[in-house]
């Protein structure tokens, strides 16, 4: 049952997968190991946050679990005995199994660090928990619309959190206002989400939900991704990129309209659908203007 997984090699020697479901790769050719570093290890500051003693990291959409393992590696090169509590959602089970099945960690360095961290990821595949004296984990099976409630329930506050579903027109669901709403309630005041995504809708619902955001470099595409924290902590984003003029417009076209769901359980074509009439009727600037005006070079 379930889709075939195969691995693709990507161009920084490490493999990622084709999903059939969504049409889209779990990460770019760039290379997937660099992906996770750049576009969510990065953003989220997890270098200068290693010195601390514990960190909380929710990791939303885990996939091959490429994101926590960067995450895991990065802050125990530097600090090996920060404690790390984290939590991921992922739909699939068989995806971080088949990761693991294939190998494809090989060439991530793992022998090297003081943590048997292809272990860790081993367990947490198999039995989706793992606690030891530096790391509390736990992968959370099902749709995240669901399984996010259960992190509100713990009261978890994330240092930093990776938002990295499949793009938005593939898979709205992981993109509305509502549900981003509730990830922005995981985040701790001082905390840091990061996403490859700089769609306007997603952007919008980032700011609707309290949010201030920032764009992140380009990494293995032309646009840039996305980096938010609380009002309270926007010191946190001096590192990163004010956003340009053209991505402040952009928020105010048709594009920005965001993907709604209200009751957290609607199928994909009914939000895409939602949305399109949305727009239809909007007197916000059509999108085509905009790219015309900003793209056309």
């Amino acid at each position: 049952m379930g889709e075939q997984l195969i691995p693709q090699l990507t161009a920084d020697g490490t493999y990622t997968f084709f999903s059939q479901e969504f049409g889209e790769s779990y990460h770019s050719h760039f290379g997937a190991r660099q992906e996770s570093f750049q576009k969510f290890v990065l953003p989220t500051q997890l270098e200068e946050r290693a010195i601390k003693p514990n960190i909380r990291i929710l990791d939303i959409c885990y996939g091959l679990g490429y994101n926590s393992a960067a995450a895991l590696q990065t802050i125990w090169n530097i600090n090996p005995n920060c404690y790390v509590e984290l939590i991921a959602l992922e739909f699939n089970p068989n995806v971080p199994r088949a990761a693991l099945s294939y190998n494809l960690y090989n060439k991530w360095g793992f022998a090297s660090d003081c943590v048997d961290i292809l272990a860790i990821l081993t367990a947490l595949a198999d039995n989706f928990n793992v606690q030891n004296d530096n790391l509390k984990a736990s992968l959370l099976i099902g749709d995240a619309r669901t399984t996010i409630q259960q992190v509100l329930e713990l009261g978890f506050q994330a240092d930093a959190i990776f938002l990295d579903p499949f793009s938005p027109p593939q898979c709205p669901q992981l993109w509305t206002i509502e549900f981003l709403a509730l990830i922005s309630r995981c985040l701790h005041s001082e905390g840091l989400l990061a996403t490859y995504s700089c769609a306007a809708a997603v952007r919008t619902s980032l700011l609707t939900s309290g949010l201030i955001i920032a764009s992140t470099p380009p990494v293995g595409r032309k646009t840039p991704g996305t980096v938010a924290t609380h009002l309270a902590s926007e010191r946190l984003l001096k590192q990163h990129n004010r956003m340009s003029i053209p991505e402040l417009e952009h928020l105010n076209t048709r594009a920005a309209i965001p993907y709604r769901d209200p009751l957290l359980n609607d199928q994909p074509q009914i939000i895409l659908k939602r949305r399109q009439l949305e727009q239809l009727s909007s007197t916000l600037e059509p999108t085509s203007r905009w790219r015309k005006r900003w793209l056309s070079n």
